[in-house]
């Protein structure tokens, strides 16, 4: 009896020392740590990860267990240059590459000059809110937002312009295709003025643009400007799986709504709207 109470710790022992172990959703297995998976990510290849597809989303990643190992499970001079990154930038199996924006943002013009003001947001914002009326069964009929990268073109050409590069598996673009309206709103909080300031989201002294119009599909004659605007802003989306079929579509403005200042708002006429310059 006391010959096996010894042998226990002995091979629970045995067992640390040979294996480790990693969890992942609630699942733990053993992970050698002299064995490199074949289907390891490898960080620098240019080839976009595979995609799973869904009824959930269209983003569902399977990565291997290698790419949560802890690297302080290896010794120092076991961890290659190659190795030594964040585990976030390992999710991606693509190098990242440089997005031509300005060497630094110019400060917004001042809250006097709306339709400057409106061009600036419209050009230097990299995202926002576009809202639809939805086509899921569930809130059929009701307002629904989501979040789209924007580009109204390169860094150095503004056209007050919003393209987009869209999916059909997405749930807005079904809600376009149903009713192709829709508002695309801007936070000046995107960027750091506001928090510099120490202005709320929501203080009136931090701008907020919202564009409504109708969303197109973008033509052939403006299919090399549209790719151009989106790719120099956001490089990754080249590398974006093409089974998803992306497409390009821009947004038709109808009206340019604004507020930058406490004390109303500013509905700004399309003709001012296009002649200002966010530059």
């Amino acid at each position: 009896m006391r010959l096996l109470l010894h042998l226990v710790p002995a091979v629970a022992t045995l067992l640390c020392v040979g294996e480790s172990y990693t969890i992942r959703s609630s699942v733990s297995w053993a992970v050698t740590s002299d064995v490199v998976e074949e289907e390891e990510l490898d960080t620098l290849s240019d080839e976009a990860p595979a995609v799973l597809v869904d009824n959930i989303g269209i983003w569902k990643q399977a990565y291997p267990s290698s790419v949560y190992r802890d690297a302080s499970e290896k010794k120092p001079d076991q961890i290659s240059k190659s190795e030594d990154v964040s585990s976030a930038s390992r999710v991606f199996s693509y190098r990242m590459e440089e997005v031509k924006v300005p060497s630094s943002i110019p400060t917004p013009p001042p809250h006097e000059e709306a339709a400057r003001v409106a061009r600036y947001m419209a050009h230097y914002s990299d995202w926002g809110h576009l809202a639809t009326i939805s086509t899921q069964e569930q809130i059929k009929g009701l307002p629904f937002g989501n979040i789209f990268s924007v580009s109204d073109g390169p860094a150095d050409n503004s056209t007050g312009i919003p393209y987009f590069y869209v999916t059909p598996m997405d749930n807005t673009v079904t809600d376009l295709r149903s009713f192709p309206f829709a508002s695309l709103t801007f936070s000046e909080a995107e960027g750091d003025f506001c928090r510099k300031q120490v202005y709320d989201p929501e203080d009136p002294r931090c701008a907020r643009l919202t564009l409504t119009g109708k969303m197109v599909e973008v033509g052939p004659e403006e299919l090399d400007f549209a790719k151009e605007a989106m790719f120099s802003r956001h490089p990754v989306m080249k590398k974006w799986p093409p089974g998803h079929n992306w497409f390009f579509m821009k947004l038709v403005l109808q009206q340019v709504w604004l507020q930058d200042w406490v004390g109303g708002v500013s509905v700004i006429p399309l003709e001012e709207y296009f002649k200002a310059t966010p530059f």
